[in-house]
């Protein structure tokens, strides 16, 4: 009887992810509380569309170029580090070489086990510093495209998300009647996107859609009473 073959699957779109949750939960929240705060003051629903898309459109750029700028810096961050190990491991070899022991200590290995591995690792420049990149200082080398990838993942995600609580204003000729459809089909996506959130990065999906529809509720509630107030 052949071995059954055991495979592992893991999720690995983590930064991917991430950056849709960036941009779909800002994207979902910051133009629905827009519309309905403009609900309370004006009456024409073409001017709360216009505010909206102009709103969307800025939203989207200054997301997306936050996302570049953090991406970069991580790449920056990391090339920096790695200059920094490959100085101390030529430098300062047997420090480097203790901190490697300290490390494998850590997981329960004996003296006699530990000094071989440490030989062994140390023979390898290469391998003995990204061995110190990952297990000293917990990091792991960025995809050089991702800054790009990530500006525009987040700017489309962001650019889904507002037109969810405009296009009910772009069917309904009143803003009454726009605000009421935008509630209704705002907060069902803020429902299914919060599910969707939990499903990748939480135990509780539901909790995470209820946390994320209460969010957007909040924020949406805040600026129509403010609208209302100053108006």
């Amino acid at each position: 009887m052949p071995p059954i073959r055991h495979v592992e699957h893991h999720f690995t779109a983590s930064d991917t992810v991430r950056d849709i949750v960036i941009g779909m939960s800002d994207g979902l929240t910051v133009p629905f509380a827009l519309a309905a705060g403009l609900s309370g003051a004006v009456s024409n629903p073409h001017i709360v569309v216009t505010a909206g898309m102009a709103e969307i459109v800025a939203g989207a750029i200054a997301m997306g170029l936050g996302g570049y700028l953090a991406a970069k810096v991580d790449v920056e961050h990391y090339a920096s580090e790695r200059r920094r190990e490959q100085r101390e491991t030529e430098e300062m070899p047997k420090e480097e070489e203790a901190e490697v022991a300290q490390i494998f200590r850590s997981y329960g290995l004996d003296e006699a086990s530990v000094a071989p591995i440490v030989r062994a690792l140390s023979a390898d420049k290469q391998k003995w510093v990204d061995f110190m990149m990952r297990f000293e200082l917990g990091l792991e080398e960025p995809d050089p495209r991702r800054a790009r990838t990530s500006a525009w993942t987040i700017a489309l995600s962001y650019m889904g998300g507002g037109l969810v609580p405009l296009a009910p204003y772009m069917v309904f000729s009143t803003v009454e009647k726009g605000l009421i459809g935008s509630m209704g089909l705002t907060l069902m996506a803020l429902i299914v996107f919060g599910y969707i959130k939990g499903r990748f990065t939480t135990a509780r999906p539901w909790r995470s859609a209820v946390q994320t529809m209460l969010v957007g509720a909040l924020a949406a509630g805040a600026a129509f009473v403010l609208a209302k107030w100053v108006g």
